[in-house]
């Protein structure tokens, strides 16, 4: 039976990545895309699961964002009863934030591809069987979920740039939050993201446009054969 998500959008360029799209198709996994800036937010207790995207909005920025009010509320609910969540960039924030995580200005401004590695919990997450203890991230954020975190949030990747790349609780491995959007590491997306936030990328310290670029088509096929593999291992999880 195929399974179905509705995925929070909030950024007109930053929409489902090419690796998602392709990965979910599959895996026989359908998709309802709201975008929650202009589209009402629908009651989701008939989806299969939650998919929450990045996005520039910070995570306490209700008041230019109404819209954020809303979807922590659903996302909250979607917590309490169980749903399966898989958040990106600010879906993870949010996600986070909704557990009792703090969120705020990161130490560094963490844009292009870098490395992560599994931690402990990472390693037993059933997220990322078969994936190697260290692989690439694609990044694009300059706020962070800021440790100590709350008992039973459980860090499964980190980095050099970010100490908290991705978090799961205790005994709920269906719940998850990615801090980094490989999801979006194909060049036709990463081309977009590059247009679609010009300004912010050449704000100091300016980010090497090209050069993120020739990464992300050198790199295309491997990171989505990985994405592929998390996205794959994280249906089996829910099934």
């Amino acid at each position: 039976m195929k399974k179905r998500f509705v995925v929070f959008q909030h950024m007109l360029w930053e929409g489902p990545g090419t690796h998602l799209i392709r990965s979910a198709k599959q895996c026989g996994v359908q998709f309802d895309v709201v975008k929650v800036w202009h589209q009402p937010v629908p009651d989701i207790s008939s989806y299969d699961g939650l998919i929450v995207l990045g996005g520039s909005p910070n995570v306490d920025q209700e008041k230019e964002y109404p819209f954020l009010k809303i979807e922590k509320e659903i996302i909250r609910r979607s917590i309490e009863t169980d749903k399966p969540y898989l958040g990106f960039c600010l879906g993870h924030q949010l996600l986070a934030n909704i557990l009792g995580a703090r969120t705020g200005p990161n130490f560094c401004r963490s844009v292009g591809f870098i490395t992560g590695h599994l931690t402990k919990y990472g390693r037993s997450h059933p997220i990322f069987c078969g994936m190697p203890r260290s692989f690439p991230l694609f990044k694009w954020h300059a706020q962070a979920v800021l440790p100590p975190l709350p008992k039973g949030i459980e860090v499964l990747v980190t980095s050099a740039e970010c100490e908290v790349e991705a978090i799961s609780v205790k005994d709920r491995p269906h719940i998850v939050g990615l801090q980094f959007d490989n999801h979006a590491a194909a060049i036709s997306d990463v081309k977009d993201w590059v247009n679609g936030d010009e300004v912010w990328l050449s704000q100091s310290p300016s980010v090497d446009m090209a050069a993120l670029v020739k990464y992300a088509e050198r790199h295309e096929a491997s990171m989505g054969e990985q994405f592929g593999l998390m996205f794959s291992n994280y249906i089996k999880l829910i099934s």
